[in-house]
């Protein structure tokens, strides 16, 4: 792995995983909401909470998604990394309290367009709570060499 770039596409290949583990607070749903915006009382208020099928507040989902965001970016492809496309199906609800980790692991390797593609998961006590795919655009030593 290069430390400024992270791993180049020469070597990544399928199968490689990487994870990162975030336990969510009053404070990051806090931050988040100042971040996105996102005011919706559910993220924001147990009473209203409570009148939903999930009989309480729950954290945005686009907060534990971001979790993939951490792992593309600081581990695997890592450093230099550039998100092209992600999907995400939303499984099931994450709490002040939960423990989120997401993990990537490498499905395909484009290596003539620099391109990989992961498969994503976030879990909570090991049950899926968001799954989906990205993909991202990494570099490449031959080409950072070609250019000098």
């Amino acid at each position: 792995m290069n430390p400024q770039n992270g791993y180049d596409i020469e070597d990544i290949s399928v199968g490689m995983s990487a994870e990162t583990a975030k336990t969510i607070s009053e404070a990051d749903i806090l931050l988040f909401t100042a971040v996105s915006t996102d005011t919706n009382a559910v993220h924001l208020d147990e009473e209203y909470g409570k009148t939903t099928p999930f009989g309480g507040r729950i954290a945005h989902g686009m907060l534990s998604a971001s979790l993939i965001s951490a792992v593309l970016g600081t581990r695997l492809p890592g450093p230099g990394v550039i998100y092209v496309g992600q999907t995400l199906r939303f499984k099931a609800p994450v709490r002040i309290g939960d423990t989120v980790h997401a993990r990537v692991m490498v499905k395909e390797v484009i290596a003539e367009r620099c391109r990989v593609v992961l498969d994503t998961v976030c879990t909570v006590g090991g049950k899926a709570v968001i799954e989906g795919e990205a993909t991202v655009m990494t570099t490449s030593r031959a080409k950072r060499e070609a250019g000098k």
